[in-house]
């Protein structure tokens, strides 16, 4: 009996063991079968993915290189700008040219007060005693130390402030960047650049000054806005410089002198619609 009772254990115990391979080899089965349906989803997905990125571009590359060419857009055509401007101030010089020589002995007069208000309006070149205002932004060893970025860049209404204060000291001509300032000269900031004339520049940004070098100091002196502006340059280390030098030149205005604004758009001229 004893002998009889291990054998029936033993033959119990094996038939459980091949139930038991039995088993885990229809699990492995399964699994394999449901990871083969896991992968194959997955490759069509990425492949629908690929499609429609394809289809969306439609031939334009999505990497942000895109940003790269749009940088390089806005270089070329901050330079036909100025070949424009330069094409119309020679153009005006032809027509003047034209007009001086076909004038009649009684527009002699007429003339004389076009090239003078010409030079007043800036657009002949000037020479005469300077002063130099630089401005630049603060260092990047500054924005590390969680400062604001707005408080470490110059900003348009800084060089607007140093423009007008040399105005007001007497300046009988400007330039910013080189670039001659006239009535109706705009400064406008443009992300990390400011744009005069159509054109981005990047600081330092180099406002200079024809007239009385001492009337032009003493007029930023007593600006409260650059003594502002100075609170900044030893806190934040942003630059300011003044220099002068004896004797400049600056150029005309080269560019278009005609004033662009809006106007209203009457409801005829809208094909009748009124406005909401």
């Amino acid at each position: 009996m004893p002998v009889l009772g291990l054998t029936g254990m033993w033959r119990r115990f094996r038939r459980a063991l091949i139930q038991a391979r039995s088993a885990g080899r229809r699990r492995d089965r399964q699994q394999s079968r449901w990871g083969t349906i896991a992968t194959t989803v997955v490759c069509a997905v990425a492949g629908l993915l690929v499609i429609v990125s394809a289809s969306t571009a439609r031939g334009i590359d999505l990497r942000p290189g895109r940003y790269t060419d749009l940088v390089s857009l806005v270089q070329s055509e901050s330079r036909r700008n100025a070949a424009l401007a330069a094409e119309v101030t020679t153009l005006r010089a032809e027509v003047g040219t034209l007009a001086a020589a076909q004038q009649d002995p009684g527009s002699t007069e007429l003339i004389t007060e076009v090239a003078r208000r010409s030079a007043q309006v800036g657009l002949t070149p000037v020479t005469g005693p300077t002063l130099t205002v630089t401005l630049t932004d603060a260092p990047a060893s500054v924005a590390g130390d969680g400062v604001d970025q707005d408080l470490l860049i110059v900003h348009q209404q800084d060089i607007q402030a140093v423009a007008n204060e040399l105005w007001r000291g007497g300046a009988e001509a400007m330039t910013i960047q080189g670039q001659r300032v006239i009535a109706t000269t705009g400064i406008k900031c443009v992300g990390n650049t400011v744009v005069l004339h159509g054109i981005p520049y990047a600081p330092p940004y180099v406002i200079s000054a024809i007239g009385d070098q001492a009337r032009l100091q003493a007029a930023l002196d007593r600006s409260e806005y650059v003594r502002l502006y100075q609170q900044y340059v030893d806190a934040f280390r942003l630059g300011y410089q003044v220099s002068t030098s004896d004797r400049s030149s600056f150029p005309g205005y080269r560019g278009a002198i005609d004033l662009r604004y809006a106007d209203v758009l009457h409801p005829d001229q809208a094909g009748g619609q009124q406005p909401r």
